[in-house]
């Protein structure tokens, strides 16, 4: 649980989502009457975990989110809105440059940093607390769930060559959460080698696998939710009314929010 030290969450949400084959990005197209964004923002807002929020959105969008999103649903938590990058790796940078520069209103220089994608709306309490408790004892943690397919690892011409052990592969998702110094390290290293990790092909997905590669310290996987799913493709916008409308996710009163607007 909270320790006294500051937690900062940081809610990438500058994707383009070109996967979902609309004109309107992911994190804004509707879910239950409310912008896909708002669930993970709602969570931040009520949290007794989190103390404030650094929001990254596209360069185009930062007038229409402070107005129509965070003005709007009285985010009093979002501290700032910032321009994010063409990756997800160089949106998390503009963040963490927030907190190095200690240009919050209240700073964040040794407590934990939660990075969430805004496209995974079904956050919860009680997986802030377990990921708290985790970053508290580990230094780093990620929401991760255990995968319930066989997974095989291909060749260039996707032919199976080796099947890992399934019990020991799990799927990541968000919050990954660190503590505030190692991460902002970790990204100042990947920001001093930049041209050369893209020189070497080396994929930069996550926050965990930057921590993994620039820091000696290990990340503890967290249990997450299956209903921690993220918004892709039109198939998953379905697939979270579903849950909303059946009342299998309790989101911070998202499954009244639904009927209400049913």
């Amino acid at each position: 649980m909270k320790n006294g030290k500051r937690c900062t969450a940081i809610i990438l949400s500058a994707g383009s989502g070109s996967r979902m084959k609309s004109d309107v990005a992911k994190q804004y197209m509707a879910l239950a009457g409310k912008p896909v964004i708002w669930y993970s923002l709602q969570a931040v807002e009520r949290s007794a975990v989190i103390d404030d929020c650094i929001l990254t959105v596209g360069g185009g969008d930062l007038d229409y989110v402070r107005a129509g999103i965070v003005q709007k649903y009285g985010f009093s938590k979002v501290d700032a809105v910032v321009a994010g990058g063409a990756e997800r790796y160089l949106s998390v940078m503009q963040a963490l440059r927030v907190i190095a520069d200690d240009k919050l209103s209240t700073p964040n220089r040794d407590g934990y940093v939660f990075i969430h994608d805004g496209a995974r709306p079904f956050l919860t309490e009680d997986m802030l607390i377990r990921l708290s408790d985790d970053a508290q004892r580990y230094r780093a943690c990620a929401a991760a769930m255990p995968a319930k397919d066989t997974v095989k690892i291909t060749d260039d011409e996707n032919f199976a060559i080796q099947t890992p052990d399934r019990r020991s592969v799990w799927n990541v998702q968000t919050p990954q959460v660190f503590e505030t110094r190692l991460i902002v390290e970790a990204y100042a290293r990947l920001g001093s080698r930049l041209d050369r990790i893209r020189e070497q092909g080396i994929a930069i997905t996550d926050d965990a696998g930057v921590v993994e590669l620039f820091t000696e310290c290990r990340v503890k996987l967290t249990e997450g939710s299956w209903q921690n799913i993220k918004i892709t493709t039109p198939e998953d916008l379905l697939v979270a009314e579903t849950f909303l409308r059946a009342g299998q996710t309790d989101v911070n009163g998202c499954v009244n929010e639904y009927s209400e607007t049913k």
